[in-house]
């Protein structure tokens, strides 16, 4: 099959490899139908690469049609039509048993949290699905069936851009009526904003400096901040009578391209042998700018939800700031089966409310991945959200 697969930092290329096989009696084999590039898998393409190794299959938003079961899994059978969930997750473990698919036991890593699709060692070591086929681990419980009739473009994003958009408004806690600021409009932060808006946020304001993004996050409602055209958080405050919003999302996170000590760190470590080869769990890497904002920005005894991923472990907070505004902190992978019976109903009527066809600028072919990569770490011709077809 064709597969796109990670060579080395800023080097992905679409190969020939194996086809999967089932291994598991849990597991699926999928025909993908439609794969998308995240903003996460853009953190592997670059600043993550001493957790990569040549070869690796990228790729943790897929959809398609199943092609094969074990013997355990019932719930789906060959021909179902599936989403599936970039988290690993069993269903029955005690975390799951708790809605906390993202921290199930049976897949997690120790010391981090469960297996993801395609996303390094540090996270199981699973094939990704930017490719013609895909084995889905766990699939007696993860995947998720569509209907048939609606468009890929229109269910695609129940794989990992919805739930952490809906996981990321819920964590902030909006109060009835309240207010919310999204810092960072890219594919999470737009969904976020427009879930704001579905579930009755008074004021939803979009903070960003990519012009196509904020003129996107316009069409759907949201009060649009140009960071780069003056003090944002003075810009929020006069529409908050001078408080700042009750609620911040933060969904800008390590950015793809890093900090420049940050990403020459990571490449100095990935050529370091064996223990010595993890220099970002040991460092403060990340550009916390975003998360500065976030803070700052946020209203006393506010609510600050992060869904923007960061790799560091020794990242410099303010404390006591955070201290004396008695602030709630929220983060995490999102637990994707916890979301999805709610999302559904939004996604197969005959309206489209959160605006699920307005989100993807770039549909292209599996071989164009390396083109596709570029164009979205850089933002070119306008990218918001890059979709495969194989």
């Amino acid at each position: 099959m064709r597969a796109v697969t990670w060579q080395g930092p800023e080097d992905v290329r679409t190969e020939t490899v194996p086809d999967p096989e089932l291994r598991e009696p849990t597991d699926a084999i999928i025909r993908v139908t439609s794969t998308a590039i995240c903003g996460s898998d853009l953190h592997l393409y670059s600043v993550l690469s001493e957790y990569m190794e040549p070869g690796d299959i990228l790729g943790h938003e897929p959809m398609g049609v199943v092609e094969e079961v074990g013997r355990e899994v019932t719930a789906i059978v060959p021909g179902d039509r599936v989403v599936v969930p970039f988290n690993v997750s069993c269903g029955h473990c005690h975390m799951c048993r708790l809605n906390y698919y993202a921290q199930c036991e049976t897949t997690r890593t120790p010391g981090k949290g469960g297996a993801l699709l395609g996303y390094t060692r540090l996270y199981g070591h699973v094939p990704g699905g930017q490719a013609e086929y895909l084995r889905v681990p766990q699939a007696h419980f993860g995947p998720i069936r569509v209907p048939d009739g609606l468009p890929d473009l229109r269910l695609l994003f129940l794989s990992d851009v919805l739930p952490t958009a809906w996981q990321a408004v819920a964590d902030a806690d909006v109060p009835p009526g309240g207010s919310v600021a999204v810092i960072g409009l890219g594919p999470i932060g737009q969904m976020a904003a427009r879930i704001a808006v579905e579930r009755g946020a008074e004021q939803v304001f979009g903070l960003d400096l990519v012009p196509e993004r904020l003129e996107m996050a316009r069409r759907h409602g949201v009060l649009t901040v140009d960071v780069s055209a003056g003090d944002p958080i003075e810009a929020v405050r006069e529409q908050t009578e001078g408080r700042g919003p009750a609620s911040v999302i933060e969904a800008v996170g390590m950015e793809a391209h890093g900090p420049p000590i940050g990403a020459l760190a990571g490449r100095v470590a990935a050529a370091l042998p064996g223990a010595d080869a993890h220099l970002s769990e040991r460092s403060g890497v990340d550009r916390l700018a975003a998360l500065y904002l976030a803070f700052d920005l946020v209203r006393p005894s506010g609510a600050v939800s992060i869904s923007g991923v960061y790799g560091g472990m020794a990242d410099p907070l303010p404390m006591m700031d955070l201290f004396d505004k008695g602030l709630q902190i929220r983060m995490g992978q999102a637990h994707v089966r916890r979301w999805t019976d709610a999302i559904m109903p939004l996604l197969t009527g005959d309206e489209d409310p959160l605006g699920v066809g307005d989100l993807t600028t770039h549909v292209m072919s599996l071989d164009d991945a390396p083109l596709a990569y570029e164009m979205f770490q850089h933002k070119r011709d306008g990218a918001i959200k890059m979709v495969l077809r194989p």
